[in-house]
């Protein structure tokens, strides 16, 4: 069994979550590093997740850390193979890095897709991957399409909103994304995970054996 695009899943943080995700062959998996977010993942639990997964990558996901600490921090994690963070200054001083790098741009309406149709050249100069995502539900106008196609056309694009099982596989078709990335969520209680519109997805985009 395969996916019929790339995908990314942000903010894993439980066992039910990983495994399910590594079981629907997701392609990434990302986990928060930074003690303060409300998905921090310790070095021991994330060796206690990672140790039940196979066949995928781990993304060391920061918000605003610096890059000395970046890489101080992963210094206690065995097993990440990207980095992503959300500042394009910290770009450079991470590029000569062992890491793969994601840059991650959340935008709240239309006219941001434009500066990052000009930044997308960058990135792909510099083999790093676009994580595209909205503060809010905003929907894919036609105007919103076209720059996402242009975008994707300059670098590897993965989007993070405005599809849903219904109209994944066309956007993949028109628009040429490298894929999608989607956040997991806390467990009800261990062992117990709803994963509603993820799943959804995640079976809608499933290749038969």
């Amino acid at each position: 069994m395969a996916l019929k695009t790339f995908v990314k899943i942000s903010n894993v943080n439980n066992l039910s979550d990983a495994r399910y995700c590594s079981g629907m062959y997701v392609d990434l998996m990302g986990f928060s590093l930074e003690n303060d977010n409300e998905y921090f993942v310790s070095p021991t639990a994330f060796k206690e997740i990672t140790d039940w997964l196979s066949g995928l990558e781990y993304v060391a996901e920061f918000s605003n850390s610096h890059p000395a600490q970046i890489l101080e921090t992963l210094t206690q994690y065995e097993g990440f193979s990207f980095i992503q963070i959300e500042e394009k200054l910290h770009l450079p001083m991470l590029k000569n890095s062992s890491y793969g790098l994601i840059f991650k741009s959340t935008i709240s309406k239309e006219a941001d897709l434009d500066d990052l149709l000009d930044y997308a050249i960058t990135l792909k100069e510099n083999k790093v991957m676009l994580n595209l995502e909205a503060d809010k539900a905003l929907e894919i106008t036609p105007e919103i399409h076209e720059k996402l196609k242009n975008i994707a056309e300059k670098c590897d694009l993965l989007l993070g909103f405005g599809f849903d099982e219904k109209n994944i596989e066309r956007l993949l078709d028109q628009t040429r994304i490298k894929g999608i990335s989607m956040k997991a969520g806390h467990e009800i209680r261990p062992g117990i995970k709803d994963f509603d519109e993820l799943a959804d997805i995640l079976e809608t985009l499933e290749i038969e054996d």
